[in-house]
């Protein structure tokens, strides 16, 4: 199993499980004061974010999320 997991919960959130840490779109650390699992939001409107407060349930947020595989990456331009 890999170091961290990742699990998108239908209609909910984000479940990051393992050895991670979170960087804000700053570039700072946010303190998860050890935690080794946390719930991210999804919906946008979670009154805690980036962490899920259950608000999804509330707006009726639907999302589905299935396996599918990731495109090729792009190659680099020749210099």
């Amino acid at each position: 199993m890999a170091a961290t997991r990742i699990t998108f919960n239908h209609n909910g959130s984000i479940r990051v499980e393992g050895d991670f840490e979170l960087i804000d779109g700053n570039g700072e650390h946010i303190d998860v004061g050890g935690l080794t699992r946390v719930s991210l939001c999804r919906c946008g409107h979670s009154a805690n974010k980036p962490f899920c407060d259950a608000t999804h349930k509330q707006i009726g947020f639907a999302s589905m999320i299935v396996a599918a595989q990731t495109n090729p990456p792009r190659p680099k331009p020749a210099t």
